[in-house]
């Protein structure tokens, strides 16, 4: 029985190759977490989340120490026990959310590396290739079009552009999107931006300027589940809830008030087993799933990728945080196959600390 020995945590940068602006704000540099567990039997694990402060709550400094927290509770466990020791850890340390997902993250990789296994076959598949969309910041339309200009030369056949600012910009930079890659799937991202008004004045803005939208993602404040049903029901086209879902609690409250048509998931909000919940009370309530990425590395992103082939249950994969970095790792480069392996999450320990300087 393979037992936990050790647990390190560590503050991770990574730079971005330029700045990155959503509604919440503008990001030039990725202030991540990186956990390694070691075990009795010589197999370590790794795991990476990445707080963001408008969406997580935590800043780095908090991540790192919540994480540490929590190691007491897992050193000399069986990683066997991993489903209880993750439920007991998210007990003990509430809030910590992307401090948590790299812990689990680690633990759930050494299980699987202890036992020659993918971590996709944990949740039932076999590693195979997932293909992501790509997403345009909020930039100019003229800075918006030459990026989806080379995403669509790199083979990206779906976009999400980011808004949730001035209706009027964000229609701009819409169409300019999808005028650049006329034969790209075109979502839209608002990160609670708006009001439902303001929501269906875009959509009926950008459809007149003959942009064909697939879906509207978290148009209004995360915590007014009556407003985002209110926009679900003006809205023509399909709307997702994000950030108003964290846990499979939240899932059921926008299940309950009929709130969205897609629920957006990600380990860096609910971690891999709270992820599988959420998937399936979207799966019995009729929802579609989509699949995101705060702004994780090597690490983080194949371990998504890993869920996504091992449910098999995402009808939209928005897994591009490690497009944005200046030290893209090459078994990763610009384009939207990502390409999984194992053993566990099949990232080697220098592309998990993005150790440029071993690459």
């Amino acid at each position: 029985m393979t037992r936990i020995d050790r647990i390190s945590v560590e503050p991770l940068d990574h730079e971005l190759r330029e700045p990155f602006e959503i509604s919440l704000g503008t990001r030039e540099k990725a202030r991540n977490l990186v956990v390694t567990v070691e075990t009795d039997s010589g197999v370590v694990g790794h795991g990476e989340g990445s707080p963001l402060p408008p969406v997580t709550g935590e800043t780095q400094a908090a991540a790192v120490a919540t994480a540490r927290s929590g190691t007491s509770l897992l050193e000399g466990a069986s990683l066997a026990d991993y489903r209880e020791l993750v439920s007991d850890l998210r007990a003990a340390v509430p809030g910590g959310v992307s401090a948590l997902f790299a812990v689990e993250t680690a633990l759930l990789d050494a299980y699987c590396r202890d036992r020659a296994i993918p971590l996709s076959e944990l949740f039932g598949g076999a590693p195979t290739t997932v293909t992501t969309d790509i997403t345009v910041p909020i930039v100019t339309p003229d800075a918006a079009a030459e990026r989806a200009t080379r995403a669509a030369t790199a083979g990206f056949d779906h976009i999400k552009v980011k808004a949730g600012g001035e209706v009027g910009a964000d229609v701009a930079r819409t169409v300019a999107v999808a005028d650049a890659a006329p034969d790209a799937t075109i979502t839209v991202d608002a990160n609670q931006g708006w009001t439902p008004k303001a929501a269906a004045t875009f959509v009926d803005e950008v459809t007149a300027a003959g942009v064909d939208l697939a879906l509207v993602e978290q148009p209004t404040p995360k915590d007014d589940i009556c407003g985002l049903a209110r926009a679900r029901d003006r809205l023509p086209v399909p709307v997702a809830a994000d950030e108003t879902v964290f846990t499979p609690a939240d899932a059921t409250a926008v299940v309950r008030e009929g709130a969205a048509d897609v629920i957006n998931v990600k380990l860096g909000k609910s971690g891999l087993l709270g992820a599988a919940a959420i998937v399936n009370i979207a799966e019995a309530a009729s929802l579609d799933c989509m699949l995101g990425c705060m702004l994780e590395g090597a690490t983080g992103i194949a371990t998504s990728a890993h869920l996504a082939a091992g449910l098999g249950a995402f009808d939209y994969v928005d897994l591009d945080g490690h497009l944005l970095f200046d030290e893209c790792p090459p078994s990763m480069s610009f384009g939207p196959r990502i390409d999984i392996d194992g053993p566990g999450h099949g990232v080697s320990p220098p592309a998990a600390v993005c150790d440029a300087t071993e690459r």
